[in-house]
C-alpha cells in the first residue's frame, strides 16, 4: 500500500476506502521488517494504532477531520513528545523520558497527525552522516554501504524508505537539507523564527530550526502551514503572518524569475556529476522562462570557520546542563561532585560531541573570545548583508545542496574537517537565518541522489516551494 502524496491518502481516508488503522498498521509492519536499517530508535506500536483507531472513531462520529487527518509521521529524536523517550541519540539521555510536548508536536496532534516513532540522528544533532549516534549509523536507502546524511539522517531515510510519509528534522547548518539531498526527498529549513523551538533540544540556539522532510512539496507546504506561527513559549518565534503555503506555492511561476547562481557554489572541487545534474535542472528552469544570473558571494570561504566557531560556542553552553546531577546518565564512579561531573560527561557523550564542547569552550575562553567568537559574529553580519544584497538583485539563489554524492559509511569519520565540508553550501543560509530548501535533482552515474538547494529571502518559503515543485514536475514529465 503506497500513496503518492498525503492528498491522495487523505481522499481515501475521508471516502472510507481505507481506515487510519490499516494505514498505520501497514507502516508499522514496514518498520518492523526494516529494523536492520536502524532508522527508528523508538517505535510507537500500540500508541500509534490506538491513535489511528481514535481518528477512525472521530470520522465515524461525523466530527471534522483535521488538516493532517491520519498523516503517518516520524519525529527526530531531539524533539519532545510527552511520555516518549527523548535520547538525542546520546548515551547521556538513554534513559530519559520527555515530560511535555514540543509546540510543533501539539500543533500536529491538534490537526490529527499520527506519530509512528522517533528516528535516529547524529548525537545532539552534531554531524553530517548519522554516524555519530549511540544507536549506530543509518544506511542510505539507495545504497546500504553509504550514509543518508545528517544530522537528520533518520528523518530523511524514513521518508525515502516509505517508513513514514512526512518527517520532522532539525537544521542547524544543513541537517535537514543535506540528508534530503542524499536521500532524494524534499527538505525545507524555514526562516529562523518561523517555527517554535520550544521542545527542541538545543545545540546552537541562534541557528537551530525545525524542518520538514517529505517526498513532494505539497506535503511539505501543508505541514509547514500547520506548525508555523508565533509561540508564547519561544521568544525567538516570529509574529510574521502564516500564509496558505499551498496557495502561495501554486501561484508561483518561473516565467521571468531571476535565479542567482553563485560562482562560489561551483568550485573546481565540486563533484563533476553533481555539477552536471544541478546544471541540467537549472537549464530546464531557464527553458521554462527563468533568467539565470551569475552572482558572487566573495566571503563564502569563511562560512564553515565562522559557523563552527559560533555553534560550538553555543553548544558548550547548551550542553553544560547534562552533568549527571539532575537527569540523564550518571556515572557509577562518583566519589565526589567533580568526579561525578567529569565521569558522567566522559562516559555519556560521544567523541564528536566532546570535540565540539571543547572547541566551544576554547573559543569562549578569556584569552580567545575576541580573536575567535567576536570575529565570527562580525563575519555572520557580513554574510547576512551579502545575501540580502544578492536577494535584492535576484528572486532566489540556487546551487548544489552538497559538494559530493552520498559517501561511504566510515569514509570521513577519521577526518572531521572533511566531514564538516559536507555542509559548505548549506551553512551560509543558516548563518543568515534565511529559508532554504533541498529538492531532488536527479541521480549521478552510480544511481546516487543529487540535491539542488534553493535559498530565499526571509519568510519567502512559498516561493521556494513553488520553484521546487516546478523542478519536480519537469522531472516527472
Amino acid at each position: 500500500m503506497h500513496f503518492s502524496s498525503y492528498q491522495n491518502l487523505r481522499k481515501k481516508l475521508l471516502d472510507r476506502e481505507v481506515s487510519c488503522e490499516i494505514v498505520v498498521h501497514e507502516y508499522l509492519d514496514r518498520i518492523r521488517k526494516d529494523q536492520d536499517k536502524n532508522v527508528y530508535i523508538t517505535v510507537f506500536n500500540e500508541k500509534a494504532l490506538e491513535r489511528a483507531r481514535e481518528l477512525d472513531r472521530k470520522l465515524e462520529s461525523g466530527r471534522r477531520p483535521g488538516k493532517l487527518f491520519g498523516l503517518p509521521m516520524a519525529i527526530k529524536d531531539n524533539i519532545s513528545i510527552e511520555g516518549a523517550p527523548l535520547t538525542c541519540a546520546s548515551g547521556i539521555l538513554s534513559n530519559y523520558t520527555a515530560v511535555y510536548n514540543a509546540t510543533v508536536v501539539e500543533r500536529l496532534l491538534a490537526e490529527d497527525a499520527v506519530f509512528l516513532g522517533k528516528v535516529n540522528m547524529d548525537e545532539f544533532a552534531m554531524g553530517s552522516s548519522n554516524e555519530n549516534s549511540a544507536f549506530g549509523p543509518v544506511p542510505n536507502p539507495y545504497d546500504k554501504s553509504r550514509v543518508p546524511g545528517g544530522s537528520s539522517g533518520g528523518s530523511a531515510a524514513s521518508v525515502a524508505g516509505d517508513l513514514a510519509m512526512v518527517a520532522l528534522g532539525s537544521d542547524t547548518g544543513g541537517s535537514v537539507r543535506q540528508p534530503a539531498g542524499f536521500c532524494n526527498v524534499v527538505g525545507l529549513k524555514p526562516t529562523y523564527g518561523r517555527l517554535s523551538r520550544y521542545g527542541l533540544v538545543a545545540f546552537g540556539s541562534s541557528f537551530d530550526q525545525i524542518g520538514v522532510l517529505s517526498k513532494n512539496c505539497d506535503d511539505a507546504a501543508l505541514v509547514l502551514g500547520v506548525i508555523a506561527g508565533k509561540d508564547a513559549a519561544d521568544t525567538t518565534s516570529s509574529y510574521h503572518d502564516v500564509p496558505d503555503y499551498n496557495a502561495e506555492m501554486d501561484a508561483v511561476s518561473v516565467e521571468g524569475l531571476r535565479i542567482g547562481v553563485p560562482k562560489e557554489y561551483f568550485p573546481e572541487s565540486l563533484d563533476r556529476e553533481v555539477a552536471s545534474v544541478v546544471n541540467c535542472r537549472l537549464e530546464e528552469l531557464r527553458e521554462a522562462g527563468a533568467e539565470l544570473v551569475e552572482i558572487t558571494l566573495p566571503e563564502s570561504d569563511y562560512a564553515i570557520a565562522a559557523y563552527y566557531i559560533l555553534t560550538t560556542a553555543e553548544a558548550s553552553s547548551n550542553l553544560a546542563r547534562f552533568d549527571g546531577a539532575r537527569y540523564g546518565y550518571r556515572s557509577a564512579d562518583t566519589e565526589d561532585l567533580g568526579r561525578m561531573y567529569v565521569n558522567s560527561r566522559t562516559e555519556g557523550f560521544g567523541s564528536e560531541v566532546k570535540r565540539r564542547i571543547m572547541l566551544g569552550t576554547y573559543v569562549l575562553s578569556a584569552g580567545y573570545y575576541d580573536t575567535y567568537y567576536k570575529k565570527a559574529q562580525q563575519v555572520r553580519r557580513v554574510f547576512l548583508n551579502r545575501y540580502q544584497e544578492a536577494l535584492n538583485k535576484v528572486d532566489i539563489i540556487a546551487g548544489p545542496t552538497s559538494p559530493f554524492p552520498p559517501f561511504g559509511i566510515g569514509d570521513k569519520m577519521d577526518d572531521p574537517l572533511e566531514m564538516y565540508l559536507a555542509d559548505v553550501f548549506t551553512v551560509p543560509a543558516s548563518i543568515a537565518g534565511m529559508p532554504a530548501l533541498s529538492v531532488p535533482a536527479g541521480f549521478d552515474g552510480s544511481g546516487l541522489p543529487v540535491g539542488l538547494q534553493l535559498i530565499g529571502n526571509f519568510f519567502d518559503e512559498g516561493r521556494l516551494l513553488g520553484v521546487a515543485k516546478t523542478i519536480q514536475k519537469v522531472q516527472e514529465n
